[in-house]
């Protein structure tokens, strides 16, 4: 095993990397920004380091600053969590090329992948099923509206390099697709520095479910079922599941196999997931993108799984073999996540603050992955994520009344908090009946 490992990240999931590594007798080295010196995750590292001030750009995207923090303090390994750096192929590169071990696939499958566009073809090539859409970047807005009316409105126009529900918007009409396309265009410019855009089908109501793969360190590749995303605001997750209450066995079996195949179709090693679109008219799924990293959701199946991912890319980046059966992976029981955000559960805008109340629910089958605690400061630099809440239960009724409970039991004073928008989420029809798809919170906040 990893002796030392230096985690380039930050917040619950930086606490929840080392959680694992101290359990595995590895030592850790925390780097942190100066707005996050005070934050549990520093505190639990055996080492830890400053590498600049709050602005992102110049501390947990700071890649020499890490690089120098690893070596300073002997650390043998990085782990780049989610965001910031964990999807930079050129990180990954220079991790190596400084004779550091990369907890991540290799940078070859990230490159293949970070590219919607290259990643979208790469699928089709491997008979991954993926949606009507451009097989090259749309370079102008006359190229753009042709892909439509091949396709048919209404599209969606998405940043190639685009990730995390950013760059992407809905145009129904080729009115519609000409202010879209220049947005998302000079958003893209600005927020990757690569302005590709690409125009695939939209799907007014769809489903969001997502397989969980891991590449063995023998160069198998297993998944680890799938999970539901559906409830998102902004194209961006606030509740998942496992397994989905839309997956059959059948369509479970087809979905794992696709995943497998375009894992395998690019060497893939370590822990990534393998987005999909489910159409719940046809049953029909559809490639959407993948993610080379730990995914924030990745409790879920964890808990259904009973598979530590976090030991399991530790085993893979050493070399070992995993610490499960990798042909009796069976799901037990049901799972679900909520994501505790520092935002108003009306409108989902950002709160920070100091927290100055913080009680976290206990219990049978109740998990809570935190970034802050009592005294700390959310600051507006990051991310609004304060905790995970998760929660396991036999089946899915008794997933969602510990996740009742919990959420009830929960209390956060000080920044702005969405823990009611999840008390109104278990009481929506919806919901609790399994038939939902992306639009629920839309549909549920057109009624307030």
């Amino acid at each position: 095993m990893i002796e030392s490992l230096l985690v380039a990240n930050r917040g619950e999931i930086a606490r929840r990397i080392i959680r694992t590594a101290r359990r595995l007798g590895v030592r850790t080295v925390a780097v942190h920004s100066e707005a996050d010196a005070d934050l549990p995750f520093v505190r639990e590292a055996d080492e830890a380091v400053c590498v600049g001030p709050a602005d992102p750009a110049q501390s947990y995207r700071n890649a020499e600053a890490i690089l120098a923090a690893a070596k300073s303090t002997g650390a043998r390994a990085i782990h780049p969590g989610y965001g910031f750096l964990s999807e930079n192929a050129d990180f990954a590169r220079t991790v190596e090329a400084n004779g550091l071990v990369w907890v991540g696939p290799g940078a070859d499958a990230i490159s293949a992948m970070g590219d919607k566009i290259n990643a979208r073809n790469l699928m089709a090539a491997a008979g991954v099923p993926v949606a009507p859409g451009t097989t090259e970047p749309a370079g102008t807005v006359e190229a753009a509206l042709a892909a439509a009316e091949e396709i048919g409105f209404p599209v969606m126009v998405k940043a190639a390099a685009g990730g995390g529900g950013m760059g992407m918007a809905v145009a129904a009409d080729s009115a519609g697709l000409r202010t879209e396309y220049d947005r998302v265009r000079a958003f893209a410019e600005r927020m990757f520095g690569d302005g590709s855009v690409l125009i695939e089908r939209y799907f007014p109501r769809v489903r969001h479910v997502e397989v969980q793969i891991l590449g063995l360190a023998d160069g198998r590749v297993v998944a680890l079922g799938e999970r539901e995303c559906s409830v998102q605001r902004r194209n961006q997750k606030l509740v998942e599941e496992s397994p989905s209450p839309a997956v059959d066995a059948a369509l479970r079996e087809r979905m794992l196999a696709a995943a497998v195949r375009a894992g395998e179709a690019v060497g893939y090693r370590n822990a990534g997931t393998v987005e999909c679109l489910l159409d719940p008219a046809t049953g029909e799924f559809f490639f959407l993108e993948m993610n080379t990293r730990l995914q924030v959701e990745h409790p879920v199946t964890e808990l259904v799984y009973g598979v530590d991912l976090v030991e399991e890319q530790l085993r893979v980046a050493a070399g070992l073999a995993p610490n499960f059966d990798p042909d009796a992976l069976a799901p037990r029981g049901h799972a679900i996540e909520l994501r505790v955000n520092a935002e108003d559960p009306l409108r989902f805008l950002p709160g920070p603050g100091t927290v100055t109340g913080w009680t976290e629910p206990t219990g049978e089958g109740v998990r809570v992955d935190s970034g802050y605690s009592l005294g700390t400061t959310v600051t507006r630099f990051y991310d609004s994520l304060l905790a995970k809440l998760i929660v396991y239960g036999a089946d899915r009724a008794e997933a969602i009344d510990r996740a009742r409970t919990a959420v009830a039991d929960f209390e956060i004073a000080g920044p702005k908090c969405n823990l009611p928008f999840f008390t109104e989420l278990f009481d929506n029809p919806e919901f609790l009946g399994g038939d939902y798809d992306t639009g629920i919170v839309g549909r549920m906040r057109a009624k307030k």
